[in-house]
């Protein structure tokens, strides 16, 4: 069996300790190189990895300047970003920038897990849609209004003001927004936000 050679780079040394920790027992074959900045990365990377997974925060470049940079060194290597902060204009601005996939670094082991798993089967070419916390896209059902109400979620918009959009109360918003939270199988609005660009539930 081939090894899935990770290329981890973020400068705390705890975090990427737990990481490591993370991956191997998460992952089959996995082999967890460390580096605490892009220099390092490409100093010690003798051969191109399976994938990079890449913090936002580094000194020097951050993580965001660092994605083209590792893309033309490694057209085909996947980049997962890695991000205390998980706010959705981050999220965005990542996956803009070309990045597979991201992760919060308050997202449990599993999640980070199956995330990363969700990438390679996408670049592995697997036949199966992409998932969304476990449930593939076919069997997400979302009435046109939870439709409403996450794409305005997605738009940073706080319940009181997706309710003025649509002629809401906020209670009726907040309801709809659990539902929502429930059937992408996630538990925040930053990972509902997530997973509904990933999957193309909205633009």
């Amino acid at each position: 069996m081939l090894s899935l050679d990770i290329l981890l780079i973020d400068d705390h040394a705890m975090f990427r300790c737990g990481m490591d920790m993370v991956l191997r027992s998460g992952l089959a074959h996995a082999e967890v190189l460390e580096a605490g900045s892009l220099d390092e990365a490409m100093r010690i990377a003798t051969q191109a990895p399976t994938l990079v997974l890449l913090d936002i925060q580094l000194n020097g470049l951050n993580g965001l300047e660092c994605i083209e940079l590792l893309q033309r060194k490694w057209p085909a290597v996947p980049i997962i970003m890695l991000s205390s902060d998980a706010t959705p204009s981050t999220v965005r601005l990542a996956l803009e920038r070309g990045a597979a996939a991201f992760v919060s670094k308050s997202d449990t082991a599993g999640a980070i897990i199956a995330t990363i798993q969700q990438v390679l089967r996408r670049e592995a070419g697997a036949p199966t849609p992409p998932a969304i916390g476990g449930e593939t896209l076919e069997r997400v059902r979302l009435t046109p209004r939870q439709c409403e109400v996450l794409d305005l979620l997605c738009q940073g918009l706080p319940n009181k003001s997706i309710g003025r959009r649509l002629g809401l109360s906020e209670n009726t918003v907040r309801g709809h927004v659990q539902a929502v939270l429930g059937l992408l199988q996630v538990s925040s609005r930053t990972e509902a936000t997530f997973a509904a660009r990933r999957s193309g539930l909205v633009g």
